[in-house]
């Protein structure tokens, strides 16, 4: 049986495999030969799976690295096209965490750095619902669509965040984030036949640690009220 830990020890617990993930490079999910294109065109073909109208979703979630695991419960909270409540609870609700996110950056989070613990970048955490985020001004955009695949790939700085789409249904989306050429996290996304998220995992390749998600009821919703956005009362 594994090893359960509470919910604090594992914010400190991933910190240290994330770094371990300096390690070794892993493959890419991209085709290695694509064409250079704008950012502009890259951003429409990301818009395929943004999110439009307000929707919840409630998942499970379980972290394994094979010694210890711990899980629990969590909602997103998301209005279309980039804003998303993010909360999880631990096992009988202890150890809660949240987070509002706009686009690739947090507004707020409680406890501060928990999702950077849990989830190593924001392009990451949106591809576990099945979103692929448009690349932030100034990068440097690949990219090629064939036979209902669409595969993208931009590079900023040390950074190169790479997507790979299958639309059709069901459908897949996978997601790779690199820094200086070490593969930090990657994602793999099970999508429906209405391209909703099924199930995805994250894994740090190098541990290997993985944090799972398991879809149990993904809904639309009127629009949400104020009190959504806003950080949990301490």
């Amino acid at each position: 049986m594994p090893q359960h830990f509470r919910l604090d020890r594992l914010s400190r617990f991933l910190y240290l495999c994330l770094m371990a993930a300096c390690a070794k490079p892993a493959a890419t999910i991209a085709p290695g030969a694509m064409p250079s294109m704008s950012a502009e065109e890259a951003g429409r073909w990301a818009d395929g799976t943004a999110p439009t109208g307000h929707q919840v979703t409630r998942f499970r979630w379980l972290f394994n690295n094979g010694e210890a695991s711990v899980g629990g419960l969590g909602s997103a909270r998301v209005a279309g096209p980039d804003s998303m409540r993010f909360d999880i609870a631990g096992p009988w609700g202890i150890g809660g965490a949240a987070a509002m996110v706009i686009g690739d950056r947090a507004q707020w989070v409680q406890p501060p750095d928990v999702i950077a613990q849990l989830i190593p970048s924001y392009p990451l955490m949106w591809a576990m619902f099945g979103v692929m985020r448009p690349p932030p001004p100034g990068a440097r955009v690949r990219g090629t669509q064939q036979g209902g695949r669409t595969a993208l790939e931009w590079v900023q700085g040390a950074d190169t965040v790479r997507y790979a789409w299958l639309a059709s249904g069901p459908g897949t989306v996978q997601a790779q984030w690199q820094r200086a050429g070490i593969t930090m996290g990657l994602v793999e996304t099970r999508l429906d036949a209405d391209g909703a998220p099924v199930s995805a995992r994250l894994t740090v390749p190098s541990v290997p640690a993985r944090l799972d998600l398991t879809i149990v009821a993904d809904s639309s919703a009127p629009p949400f009220p104020p009190s959504v956005w806003a950080p949990p009362a301490p």
